[in-house]
């Protein structure tokens, strides 16, 4: 980055610095008919170092008509003596026959085309139907690197620049980008208005020339935009296509101005935008109250594609998603997909502040982005849209444990991750850029007060408006604002690998605790224990008449400290499981722990016992205790009533059947019984039918039971669940499949039915009635057992499945113990077709993850790394060293504590078991 950079040529990762864009204007025309693309930029730049070189990003574009002018040489246009292409490191590399003198200014200006195609990066196309007929439309996708597939520029993060964007397209379409228009007309021969000089009217009138004699619907029209402020390129965006919009506003807390906010789409969507619409208007005015900084632009719209490859993109003034992340019919939804539209809605308006309006410096520290918006857009902001959820109980389980599971292995990453090739980034958006980064922001939070937590980010970006930042800016503003010495405390969580396990020991009247980092293979080596974290205990203690208080002033700060309490009334460490770190209490402690959990009045709050049942689990993973100590805990907490605790036991008893899965059919029918006696008696607790008076806890509570005792193969609750998708099957009566099962019955109806069941799932994949729907219907059809529909789906996976939908086939192939295997198999045999379709993506790597996931044999690893040995790993080394490390975790589990669950299974069944069931 060249703020903190001196040029050097030949950089094969960087730009040199010589020069630097100031302004781009920018004109694209879009043929959707001919699903090709062609345009025209002229970039102001800034001479930096007298130079005969100018070296910009392009990749995939033809180039043609590059010309340098100078506004210090006399000559109009500079004679280029070579122009080269590094097609490896999308680069051109201008020379000139003429120096440009430092601190002068120039210009560049080219030409270019494409075709549209389908790969959800760059400038791309989308499909659909409308009225019976496929239609396209276009957007872009240019995080982190594919600007520079749309048009030529400085595809860099902090090279921000101002922009001017003119759209030309058919007058039957929609033209969107990230300012408002300003212009739109029709497009009219010979006229100036077009051109962005005079000079240039030649090449644009060329470029034009062919409007009226192309295609077959019309007219042609051009839109010109308001010029942006600074901002990065990865960030510009702009659409084209038979949108509709609905529209709402938003008055400003700071300004007192209105402004709209618009949910574009193809019309037959639309209306399930709205949900979505009412959270953009909801939260804007709350982040300018939180962060004292009005947002920046005249208008938000979003666009809802139905080819996406990520959930979201924030662009500024112009967020885009897929359908699953915005849509929603509420009344045939249920509460998780509700859910799920309300956290990237947020997430993505968070955004508009981190990344940009305040962008990082470079890509190491992404996490300033989507940190930021994880903590603030699914927690903060929407614990305040939506108190009812329980969004900060919630982040335990969704986003602090996603990130203690990746973290725990050595092919982890420091948050701060090194990456110096930009084309290598799509690799780090992980749940350590997201989740680590978002829980550890959320410890600091917790350790120094929201409320300073945030008048110091406010000072932060007020001091980085328009700019670039880094992880030392962020933390002078929390400084500033709380007096801390904030990097003392932070700078291992953010730059060191891993996080910590604190032993607790415990004396007469006092507690031992030692830091050390944690595995989850557990044989953690001398070199690999050498960071010691500044470390919030959040230590909760009770006195004798069982009033509990939190001390947060302790700061662990060595390799082991004793802290004085009486330990003979109930304490815990990480009140709250604030702090990113898992703690380790002898066998006994945990006993009574559980039993503490417990009882009515227990000191312990929701977020305690969800950290306890995860820490105790995932410890007997690593060997440090045995997992049949979390099981036991599991087995004494059944009488637990909040969803988010339930939650938690699912998730751990789930990590146990899907390594275990496997296991011999007797082992099976005992973890089932187990599963059973867990989940059934909420079922019937809660019943099938909602009551309008239910909460959303018991909403969820009652969709978990449902699902947990499907899977575990309660007759009872199959039939229910078989019996109304039957109806569905046999007269298309949809009504007693209720949103909050929905999922549940379209698997196990699948799973323990033939081919009448397969089809209707089949039927709503390719005519869903929502978002949420299709995603069902994909999990119920790679549900079947069927060995011929087996067969079918893997076939349909290849020629029917949009390349956005492919992860949710593998998600459910990979779930199904009939086809884990199968599914490897065919990443194998189809290895370089998905590569070529997916390259570029966000989703090569977790197609990578996914086909390896729950591996735990010894054969298993090695097929493994026998089928990459002679590939191209590069664009997806760090999820595929993940995904190894994984399965040598899951090996090691199983071989350590394989007897161990075993025999606590079978004493348990012994005791308390039934007959297993006939499904």
């Amino acid at each position: 980055m060249c703020s903190t950079k001196k040029s050097t040529p030949g950089d094969p990762y960087r730009l040199p610095c010589n020069v630097k864009p100031l302004h781009y204007n920018l004109v694209i025309k879009t043929d959707l008919e001919a699903l090709k693309f062609e345009g025209h930029v002229a970039i102001d730049l800034d001479i930096v170092e007298e130079t005969s070189s100018i070296v910009f990003n392009c990749a995939d574009l033809e180039l043609e008509q590059v010309s340098i002018h100078s506004e210090a040489l006399k000559t109009e246009q500079i004679q280029i003596a070579s122009q080269t292409v590094d097609k490896d490191q999308d680069r051109v590399t201008v020379q000139v026959s003429t120096a440009l003198p430092a601190a002068s200014k120039a210009q560049l200006r080219a030409s270019f085309k494409a075709p549209l195609t389908g790969s959800m990066t760059g400038y791309y196309f989308s499909q659909t139907e409308i009225d019976g007929k496929k239609v396209h439309y276009t957007l872009t996708q240019f995080e982190p690197t594919d600007a520079r597939k749309a048009f030529p520029c400085w595809d860099e993060p902090a090279l921000k620049a101002t922009y001017d964007i003119t759209m030309v397209s058919r007058a039957d379409t929609v033209n969107l980008s990230n300012m408002p228009v300003v212009s739109e007309k029709p497009y009219a021969p010979n006229s100036n208005e077009y051109s962005d000089s005079g000079d240039e009217m030649g090449k644009l009138t060329k470029m034009f020339s062919n409007l009226k004699s192309e295609g077959s619907s019309g007219g042609w029209k051009v839109t010109k935009f308001q010029t942006t402020p600074l901002i990065s390129s990865y960030l510009v965006a702009f659409a084209n296509g038979p949108f509709h919009y609905i529209e709402g506003s938003y008055t400003s807390p700071i300004s007192g101005a209105v402004r709209p906010v618009r949910m574009y789409a193809t019309k037959e969507i639309i209306h399930q935008a709205k949900f979505a619409l009412d959270v953009n208007v909801r939260c804007l005015p709350m982040y300018e109250e939180v962060f004292n900084v009005e947002f920046p632009l005249p208008k938000l719209d979003t666009l809802v594609a139905h080819d996406f490859d990520a959930g979201a993109m924030e662009n500024w003034g112009l967020i885009t998603g897929r359908t699953t992340a915005y849509l929603i019919d509420e009344e045939k939804s249920d509460i998780a997909a509700k859910k799920r539209v309300a956290e990237v809605a947020s997430h993505e308006v968070a955004h508009q502040w981190f990344g940009n309006i305040t962008s990082p410096e470079w890509w190491d520290v992404l996490y300033l982005n989507e940190g930021f918006a994880t903590l603030m857009g699914e927690l903060v902001i929407l614990d305040k849209l939506f108190p009812e959820w329980g969004a900060s109980k919630e982040f335990v389980n969704v986003h602090l444990q996603s990130a203690l599971a990746l973290d725990a292995r050595r092919s982890s990453h420091p948050i701060e991750v090194p990456c110096d090739d930009a084309k290598k980034v799509n690799q780090i958006f992980d749940a350590l850029s997201y989740s680590k980064a978002g829980s550890v922001l959320r410890m600091l939070s917790d350790f120094v007060t929201e409320e300073k937590f945030l008048k110091g980010v406010s000072i932060y970006l007020k001091k980085h408006l328009y700019s670039h930042a880094r992880t030392v800016n962020l933390w002078q503003g929390i400084s500033e604002a709380t007096g801390v010495d904030v990097p003392d405390i932070m700078d291992n969580w953010i730059n060191k690998i891993g996080f910590p396990v604190l032993t607790v020991t415990e004396n007469a009247g006092s507690i031992t605790v030692r830091q050390d980092r944690y595995l989850e293979t557990g044989d953690v080596k001398e070199e690999e224990n050498q960071t010691l974290w500044k470390i919030p205990l959040n230590l909760l203690t009770t006195n004798a008449n069982g009033e509990s208080t939190v001390r947060r002033d302790i700061v662990m700060t060595t390799r082991e400290e004793t802290y004085q309490l009486d330990t003979n009334l109930p304490f815990k460490l990480n009140a709250g499981t604030s702090g990113v770190y898992r703690v380790l209490y002898s066998p006994e402690r945990v006993t009574t722990l559980g039993r503490q959990c417990s009882q009515a009045n227990s000191p312990f709050d929701v977020t305690d016992r969800m950290g306890l049942i995860s820490d105790v689990m995932q410890l007997g993973k690593s060997g440090l205790l045995r997992t049949s100590a979390g099981l036991s805990l599991i087995d004494a907490m059944r009488s637990e009533t909040d969803y988010l605790v339930w939650d938690s036991i699912s998730t751990r008893v789930n990590a146990i059947v899907g390594v275990w899965w496997e296991m011999s059919d007797a082992t099976r029918n005992d973890m089932n019984a187990f599963r059973r006696s867990l989940f059934s008696p909420l079922v019937k607790k809660y019943g099938f039918e909602p009551s309008k008076d239910d909460s959303h806890d018991v909403r969820q509570l009652r969709t978990l039971a449902i699902a947990e005792a499907a899977a575990a193969k309660d007759e009872e609750v199959l039939q229910e669940l078989c019996s109304r998708f039957k109806l569905f099957v046999d007269n298309d009566d949809h009504s007693k499949i209720l949103p909050d099962f929905q999922r549940s019955a379209y698997v196990n109806a699948v799973r323990n039915g033939g081919r009448p069941e397969w089809e209707a799932a089949k039927k709503v994949y390719k005519n869903p009635p929502t978002p949420s729907a299709k995603t069902h219907a994909m999990a119920a059809m790679t549900a079947t057992t069927d060995p011929a529909l087996i067969d079918e789906t893997f076939k349909f996976l290849m020629t029917d499945v949009k390349s956005q939908d492919m992860m949710y086939f593998f998600i459910g192939f990979n779930g199904n113990r009939h086809t884990r295997r199968r599914l490897f198999a065919f990443l194998k045999e189809n290895f370089d077709e998905i590569y070529k379709r997916f390259e570029g993506t966000f989703a090569l790597g977790n197609i990578v993850k996914i086909s390896l996931r729950g591996f735990a044999t010894q054969g298993d690893l090695e097929d493994a790394i026998a089928f990459f040995k002679d590939k191209n790993t590069s664009k997806f080394a760090m999820p595929l060293e993940q995904s190894l490390d994984g399965i040598r975790a899951d090996m090691k589990w199983l071989e350590k504590s394989n007897s161990d669950v075993v025999d606590w299974l079978e004493s348990w069944s012994a005791t308390h078991g039934k007959a297993p069931s006939k499904y």
